[in-house]
């Protein structure tokens, strides 16, 4: 192996690390504050995009979950009134997921103090150091456009 190939690899491996530890302690910060899980909070915000609704087929892509995490989380959600299904009008076998009036305020209300929450967990990255990880990422952007 190359040198440069042993920095890769750990540069990955604190890559992979702190992902990790942010992703934790906002699946803590999520249980505490609001009484709620990460998944059911991405899926929230999935559908807080998208306002008229998505399959379950298109809910599990965007997420990179199995169809059945993705049911698995909206029957939860339904239950809770924070989503609604309806069954499309030329296909029966597909079914459209929304967010109710009480899931678009639960999730705003979510989403600005998740908003504050990783902005603190980011506090010692200065504008410079964000800009030079959005040069960064955008190379694999880049990558998987080829």
């Amino acid at each position: 192996m190359s040198e440069l190939s042993k920095r890769r690899l750990k540069s990955w491996i604190r890559l992979l690390g702190v992902t990790r530890s942010v992703e934790a302690e906002l699946r803590e910060f999520l249980r505490l504050k609001h009484d709620t899980t990460l998944p059911r909070f991405d899926v929230m915000a999935a559908l807080w995009r998208r306002r008229d609704g998505l399959t379950m087929s298109e809910l599990s892509r965007m997420l990179l979950v199995s169809n059945g995490n993705a049911t698995a989380v909206v029957d939860r959600l339904e239950k809770d009134g924070f989503v609604r299904r309806r069954p499309s009008e030329t296909d029966r076998r597909t079914v459209y997921v929304a967010l109710t009036d009480e899931g678009l305020r639960a999730f705003e209300g979510m989403a600005d103090q998740h908003e504050m929450e990783v902005d603190r967990l980011l506090s010692d990255l200065s504008d410079e150091d964000l800009e030079a990880l959005t040069a960064i990422f955008r190379k694999f952007g880049k990558r998987d456009a080829r």
